[in-house]
């Protein structure tokens, strides 16, 4: 049976998992922190698709999946910022535009791009997270040392 929350209830679980992200990415992820004060705001059968063509990409399910999914967003990004949201609906499934500015922890390259995502609320947890990144080959781009992400040969 699915409880349908309050669009009130439904916001607050999504501020409240965004704050207690910000934190973690800010403490510096693992090692400096714990994936706990993020638990609670995801159902313990989560599932976050990410896109393929991205370091952290694939399917992740459930806590474990997702304390390892931050680890390998934290191993990837030294800063990974939220500079701007719109909640383009209030109701599950959420709909939420961000403009995120990162830095990649490997090369130092920085980058601005944004993220829709489309994320299911029920009985007061998170329990699907669909992003969509317009430009997911920009992204890896950041994270390697290749010229860009046509030229698959590493610079000297």
């Amino acid at each position: 049976m699915v409880v349908v929350t309050s669009t009130t209830d439904t916001l607050a679980v999504l501020k409240g998992m965004y704050a207690a992200e910000s934190a973690y990415f800010a403490a510096g992820g693992p090692g400096h922190t714990t994936f706990a004060p993020l638990a609670p705001f995801f159902s313990p059968d989560v599932v976050l698709h990410q896109a393929d063509g991205l370091p952290y990409g694939g399917i992740w399910r459930g806590h474990e999946d997702m304390e390892r999914f931050f680890a390998a967003m934290s191993d990837t990004w030294e800063v990974f910022d939220l500079v701007e949201q719109s909640f383009l609906s209030e109701t599950s499934p959420l709909v939420v535009l961000t403009h995120v500015h990162v830095r990649s922890r490997v090369t130092g390259r920085e980058l601005d791009f944004p993220i829709l995502q489309t994320i299911t609320v029920e009985d007061g947890r998170i329990t699907e997270v669909r992003p969509f990144y317009w430009d997911t080959a920009a992204i890896a781009a950041v994270c390697t040392n290749y010229h860009s992400a046509d030229d698959r040969l590493p610079r000297s």
